[in-house]
């Protein structure tokens, strides 16, 4: 079916045509710009890589773009400052930070008033790669004659492991602090693990 157009209108489109060409080929090439220069979503951060846990470098963490329907509840938006905190649990490549998985300000932030942050050095830098922070461990003391635990289901804060061994930082009271210090200078001190 043709549409019946008006001569007057004919004429006034066949005298502009290079000119209506111009323009609409114009506003296709900036609608292009548009849409590839201003990704839609939001920008979010998330894990760069799977991460064990503990203290972020600004490499751990990338920016990608989310739809608002796909965001979680305690989003980190980019540029958020995230870099140097604690991370309480592993995270897989790709995976959204949010303010439930970081510890805050400090290493105790979040935590149960009245804990201190202790920390202690176990000889088995592979045994110290077993745990993660948030990780609940009690921490055994073995002594020459005889065993004991030093403290009982305390949280693992962040952990640093070189060749002698590893360093936890735990979350306890100040009575168990005082037990584990105890333990440190004449024990060989190990951890189990409980489960998640």
């Amino acid at each position: 079916m043709r549409v019946a157009v008006p001569a007057r209108w004919a004429r006034l489109l066949a005298r502009r045509r290079r000119l209506i060409s111009a323009v609409l080929l114009g506003l296709a090439v900036a609608g292009t710009l548009v849409s590839v220069r201003s990704p839609s979503g939001v920008p979010v951060l998330v894990a760069s890589r799977d991460l064990p846990g503990g203290r972020l470098a600004a490499s751990d963490l990338a920016t990608i773009r989310l739809p608002p329907s796909a965001l979680p509840d305690g989003y980190l938006a980019a540029g958020s400052p995230a870099a140097g905190k604690v991370l309480t649990a592993p995270a897989r490549r790709g995976e959204v930070l949010t303010d439930a998985r970081l510890l805050g300000g400090g290493l105790l932030a979040g935590s149960s008033p009245g804990l201190v942050a202790t920390p202690v050095r176990v000889e088995d830098a592979d045994a110290a790669g077993l745990v993660t922070s948030g990780d609940v461990i009690d921490v055994l003391a073995a002594y020459e004659t005889h065993a004991e635990t030093a403290a009982e289901r305390v949280r693992v804060l962040t952990k640093a492991q070189s060749e002698e061994g590893g360093l936890l930082v735990l979350a306890t009271t100040t009575g168990q602090a005082t037990s584990l210090a105890r333990a440190q200078a004449g024990a060989r001190l190990s951890f189990a693990i409980h489960p998640r």
